[in-house]
């Protein structure tokens, strides 16, 4: 399956119903629709390479730090025949506001006469404020008649009279009770009261309040500008007490060549950053914090491979740039093959990743998967989604409920090449396959990439008795359907290690032993 960059959008706020006025004949005016904003997101390559067609994978963030939202109310006409808008006396009835998305600001009164509830929730896009729908434009009531005052007399006074008794005989009533009850209290009250609550409380290590506790003061929301001011908002994590920070190559590939970054921690303290290394095949990166405290607590690091369909999982980040946000679910695959863009179109990433049903959205790219205890398993990295308007489209959407992590053991050890060389590493097998969708297998060229011979001469493929042609349908016991698929198994491994290739040739199935190569950096 294939991913590329994320991005929102919003469907549009409904209005507010329209507002009748003094006029018998007069009809309701029909209120348009107040577009919301939506979030620019890249384009969606023409074909992205995967496996199986499916619903649309993309890269959970980052979330666009430059789209801002505003908008004025909409201006909703009056119909004709209104009549001016009555003064004082009876008030109309009340007609709540229609509820949108979270985050908004309620829309504002109609102008003239009585206002009606605008439409709640403008959306609040990330780095924007949210802009609520307007309320309808004149007065309440279509042909709506103000009742003539009714005339005095003397059971106005009457009826006054009597409603005051009633009060004071209910405070007299009242107060009796509580002194019967609190003169009959001797020590017998089952009622318990709370020693602590709220933030004073010390939460257990193994729910998820103790775990993000200890994560979240580890955690930053990572801002990436590019030279001409775009960039976008993500996560990261601290990964050493010398200020490295992990997060994706898509959070920070806009500060790449002479932007800026910065990193913010949960306690709003803000530090600048560089970007120590950056590997676009594996979609990992690790920064530098300038000026690093010294009181830095790196994540502590699980062991993914051991993770099971089924586990818990915690996810941190900042969807839509709302950060510190901490969502829960569980490890529902593992070894799901995604392939994902950067948004050129030009270069994807590859990865056997971890899949969850944990809420991960634009801004959650870079962030820590945690298990149970508070280990980071995985870095969020991508969702699915079912909208098919690619990047700068209109039908993208957020969490569906399926998310994708690259497994932390992968992760770790491109982290380290990069902290130590700034370059990624790469093993390989020396052949060039198909990136095609297929169900059969990975099979090899007989063109190699940019006019280069199919199967590398003296490569690990070469000197396993591989050729153009041949079908690759297993690495070790893994099933392989596609190239990409094959691409993200090769890069589990690294370089030296040995696996055990099968194949199809002419009709037959045959297994090899090679040892893969490296190559070392992106081009």
């Amino acid at each position: 399956m294939s991913t590329e960059n994320e991005g929102t959008a919003v469907p549009p706020a409904p209005s507010a119903p329209p507002v009748p006025v003094d006029a018998p004949a007069a009809s309701a005016p029909q209120a348009s629709d107040a577009g919301a904003p939506t979030t620019p997101i890249p384009p969606v390559p023409p074909t992205a390479p995967g496996g199986a067609q499916g619903p649309e994978l993309v890269h959970a963030g980052p979330a666009p730090s430059y789209a801002s939202a505003e908008g004025g109310a909409p201006q909703h006409p009056a119909p004709q025949g209104a009549g001016a808008a009555p003064e004082g006396g009876w008030p109309p009835p009340q007609v709540p506001g229609t509820a949108s998305y979270d985050g908004g600001a309620d829309g504002a009164g109609g102008t003239g006469g009585y206002g009606a509830p605008g439409n709640g929730g403008g959306y609040d896009a990330p780095g924007g404020a949210g802009a609520g729908g307007a309320g309808p434009t004149g007065v309440w009531g279509a042909g709506y008649q103000q009742p003539a005052p009714k005339p005095k007399n003397g059971r106005g006074g009457l009826v006054a009279a009597v409603l005051v008794a009633a009060l004071v005989a209910g405070g007299i009533g009242g107060g009796l009770g509580y002194t019967l009850a609190k003169d009959n209290d001797n020590g017998s009250s089952t009622t318990v009261s709370a020693s602590d609550s709220g933030g004073s409380v010390k939460r257990d290590a193994g729910t998820v309040a103790g775990v993000a506790q200890r994560a979240l003061p580890s955690t930053v929301t990572i801002e990436a500008e590019s030279t001409n001011g775009e960039g976008g908002t993500g996560t990261g994590f601290v990964f050493d007490k010398q200020g490295h920070i992990v997060t994706n190559n898509h959070v920070v590939a806009d500060a790449v060549d002479g932007g800026k970054l910065t990193a913010t921690f949960p306690d709003g303290k803000k530090y600048d950053a560089e970007v120590v290394g950056h590997a676009q095949g594996y979609d990992v990166a690790v920064i530098k914090l300038k000026n690093a405290p010294n009181d830095l607590r790196p994540l502590t690091l699980g062991n993914s491979d051991q993770v099971a369909v089924g586990d818990s999982t915690i996810a941190i980040g900042a969807p839509f740039g709302l950060s510190n946000t901490v969502t829960t679910g569980i490890i529902s695959a593992k070894n799901r093959p995604v392939a994902s863009s950067d948004g050129s179109g030009s270069n994807a990433s590859y990865m056997s990743a971890l899949q969850t049903d944990a809420s991960i959205n634009p801004g959650n790219s870079g962030g820590p998967l945690l298990d149970a205890q508070g280990n980071v398993i995985g870095i969020n990295s991508a969702i699915q989604s079912t909208g098919s308007g690619g990047l700068g489209g209109t039908s993208q959407s957020g969490s569906i409920g399926l998310g994708f992590a690259i497994p932390i053991n992968q992760a770790k050890y491109v982290a380290q090449q990069l902290i130590q060389t700034g370059k990624p590493v790469y093993a390989k097998i020396g052949a060039s396959v198909s990136l095609e969708d297929s169900s059969g297998g990975a099979k090899i060229t007989t063109e190699g990439a940019g006019g280069s011979a199919p199967v590398e001469a003296g490569g690990p493929a070469a000197k396993a008795g591989l050729k153009p042609g041949d079908v690759i349908t297993k690495l070790d016991d893994s099933v392989i359907d596609s190239g990409p698929t094959l691409i993200g198994e090769i890069w589990t491994h690294k370089p030296g290690d040995q696996v055990k290739i099968t194949y199809e040739r002419d009709g037959k199935t045959r297994t090899v032993t090679l040892t893969l190569g490296s190559r070392t950096g992106d081009s």
